[in-house]
């Protein structure tokens, strides 16, 4: 099966160091696309929240702000992160930070080459997983709150919570986004093959459920949070479980 091209973002306030490893990607494989790269973070993290991004490889050391500062400006990652750094005692602060893996400058051939395989073999296990859906997934979704607009990746929400003229969308890192929508204007927007309206208050994302209780009529989610399922809903919520 052929899978589609991965995408990588370099992001490394030194242009040599930048352009050096952008060559080694490119002529690595042909399964890496590098769609964009920066050497001002601030820029990299506007890009990388309205675009979809697989990996981003970043430098530690950064003037403006460095690497560790940059991963946690996303509250939810949706893309593998590579820390590149001079320094090995930055690889204990990069676990802890959960980037995917780390390479030391200057980088070595053979160290790349394993990283760039254990991405791809991280990517295309992930996307086999849900192969009818991926279509869905292509694209992020923005959600206007507080002034500013997110670019939220569906497959990161693992419910969505109505109250009246408002509705808070819960995604899979723990971090919420409540927003003066309601929850119908939500549904209209979500993928219909990925989420589905369990009762008037809840939206779901299917690929989260981890039980459901018949008796009860209550769906446990990933997180173990316990959504109810309306009556009128529940007949059509078994078939797309019997046969979706």
């Amino acid at each position: 099966m052929q899978t589609s091209m991965i995408k990588l973002v370099i992001v490394d306030d030194e242009v040599n160091a930048l352009k050096s490893l952008e060559w080694e990607i490119q002529n690595f494989s042909k399964d890496f696309e590098i769609i964009a790269t920066f050497t001002n973070p601030e820029e990299a993290i506007s890009y990388i929240r309205k675009n979809v991004v697989d990996c981003v490889f970043v430098d530690i050391e950064m003037p403006q702000m460095d690497g560790l500062q940059f991963l946690r400006s996303f509250g939810c990652r949706d893309f593998l992160a590579v820390i590149v750094t001079a320094y090995a005692q930055y690889a204990i602060q990069a676990i802890k930070e959960e980037a995917f893996d780390y390479l030391l400058k200057p980088i070595d051939t053979e160290d790349l080459t394993v990283t760039l395989d254990k991405i791809k073999n991280k990517i295309i296990q992930e996307k086999q997983l849900q192969p009818a859906i991926l279509n869905k997934l292509n694209s992020k979704i923005p959600i206007s709150t507080n002034g500013k607009i997110l670019y939220v990746n569906p497959k990161k929400i693992v419910y969505c919570e109505g109250d009246g003229n408002y509705t808070k969308i819960f995604l899979e890192c723990g971090d919420s986004i409540y927003i003066t929508k309601k929850i119908k204007e939500i549904q209209e927007i979500l993928p219909q093959d990925l989420f589905f309206r369990v009762h008037n208050s809840f939206i779901i994302n299917i690929t989260m459920v981890k039980e459901f209780l018949k008796t009860d009529s209550y769906v446990i989610l990933e997180n173990d949070k316990k959504i109810p399922v309306s009556r009128n809903k529940k007949n059509t919520f078994l078939d797309i479980f019997q046969h979706g």
